[in-house]
């Protein structure tokens, strides 16, 4: 409930640093920063994980922060978020 005015569509807020979320994004680098709502489907050798955990500082609990993931990698701080289309 930090930001009412950032809620998301069904008013979901404050996501961020429970678990790293596991993405759909295979990991490139260099990182295309201007790509909006872009998905990297190439497939390479490790996975995208955003938005920090919960033993993270702040600065690494938002969606943009970005980590490397190994595609069998398994962690208690390494999850996923269920979504929809509408």
């Amino acid at each position: 409930g930090s930001a009412p005015n950032g809620s998301g569509k069904w008013g979901q807020q404050d996501l961020a640093g429970n678990v790293w979320e596991w993405g759909l994004d295979w990991y490139a680098t260099p990182y295309n920063a201007s790509c909006n709502n872009c998905a990297y489907t190439t497939p390479a050798s490790d996975r995208v994980g955003r938005g920090g955990d919960f033993r993270d500082v702040a600065s690494s609990l938002v969606s943009p922060y970005r980590s490397v993931y190994g595609p069998s990698s398994r962690s208690f701080a390494l999850g996923g978020r269920c979504a929809r289309t509408p």
